[in-house]
């Protein structure tokens, strides 16, 4: 993998986490939400770690089964085609 691919990955995850994190705050302080749309989407785009993280770690949408099954699901579609990406190297 290379550099620039390791930064990306690292920008969206810590981007995931931290959107987790604003929609916490904003449900707790009946504001304005952010999208569950958005909030896939960058799970999607290669966030899901960090969105896993920022599950738990705000205790937000863990009640969700659409975020408990669909961010691990993600996760490993994302796994299964990085090693079927790397094996056809």
């Amino acid at each position: 993998m290379n550099q620039s691919m390791i930064v990306y990955l690292a920008a969206v995850n810590i981007l995931a986490f931290i959107l987790f994190g604003t929609d916490k705050y904003k449900a707790v302080h009946h504001r304005w939400r952010i999208s569950e749309r958005t909030l896939f989407t960058t799970a999607i785009i290669g966030g899901s770690l960090g969105s896993i993280a920022g599950m738990y770690a705000f205790r937000h949408k863990t009640k969700h089964a659409s975020f408990t099954i669909g961010m691990p699901a993600i996760l490993l579609i994302q796994l299964a085609l990085y090693y079927l990406l790397i094996r056809a190297a």
